[in-house]
């Protein structure tokens, strides 16, 4: 099996890429000119954005794993181009170039509705208006309608490998004005490629599905773990739902977190 990763020099994709390379996957990653890679993974130079350089970069391979995306900017045109644009370019690539491969490509938790009656479900119809989730949702419908082999994996809050993501959510989400017991979903950077691993196996294709660890946690509980103050409330949540999303599928599908819970990933020593 030949993988082509995209995304993988950033948060998610630079720790996912070591995990496949120490499992003895063969894969390269997409990237620009002078970029670093984990030992044992290959190099090929290229950009979603540039449709050229795409075709020689997926000849041969047997699955692409999508995790290319922009999402801290406040250029909206920019959101767009990456995840909406970047991902057409692949798909159109792949379909023309290595058609039988197998594309699962990361999507996000934040395309749920905040004032769901429920934690959120891969069959929720979604419409979300902030232009992060909204592009994810038009490149999952793009890769759904595209005749190829598919699977999208929902991801969370992630967390662990010291990438200071837990130590800077209590500041992020006191500006956010969120409520000390909202509970977010989260997932442990092991367990992403956890489910990378399963979906690479076909077991999730044709299908999106939410991929967490079993424990979502409290706004004050990040706080309280990594140190940090949150102002105090004892006013009720209007969105008790917001964040957090319905594993089931995940679970009936066979995908198994191998760090079950923020705090058993603090007694191993993994944040």
């Amino acid at each position: 099996m030949t993988i082509l990763v995209t995304g993988g020099t950033g948060l998610v994709g630079s720790r996912l890429l070591k995990r496949f390379a120490e499992a003895g996957i063969d894969c390269g990653a997409l990237v620009r000119p002078g970029k670093e890679l984990p030992a044992g993974v290959t190099a090929i130079e290229g950009d979603i954005l540039s449709p050229g350089s795409l075709t020689s970069a997926v000849e041969g391979v047997s699955a692409v794993v999508h995790l290319a995306a922009v999402f801290r900017t406040r250029d909206e045109a920019e959101i767009w181009r990456v995840n909406l644009e970047g991902t057409r370019n692949l798909i159109a690539a792949v379909k023309n170039h290595a058609p039988e491969a197998r594309f699962i490509m990361a999507s996000t938790s934040n395309v749920y509705n905040p004032d769901s009656s429920h934690p959120g479900r891969e069959d929720d119809v979604v419409a979300p208006t902030l232009a992060y989730p909204a592009s994810k949702i038009k490149a999952e419908n793009e890769l759904r309608e595209s005749g190829l082999k598919w699977s999208i994996l929902r991801l969370p809050f992630v967390y662990g490998d010291k990438d200071g993501h837990l130590e800077s959510a209590p500041a992020q989400l006191a500006e956010m004005k969120w409520h000390p017991a909202q509970k977010l979903s989260v997932v442990h950077h092991a367990d992403i490629a956890t489910a990378f691993e399963l979906a690479l196996t076909g077991v999730m294709d044709g299908r999106i599905v939410n991929i967490a660890d079993e424990a979502p946690l409290t706004i004050y509980e990040i706080a309280q773990i990594v140190g940090s103050a949150y102002e105090s409330s004892a006013e009720p949540l209007t969105n008790p739902w917001r964040g957090h999303m319905d594993v089931t599928l995940a679970r009936r599908l066979g995908f198994q977190p191998t760090v079950p819970t923020v705090y058993q990933a603090i007694r191993e020593g993994k944040l």
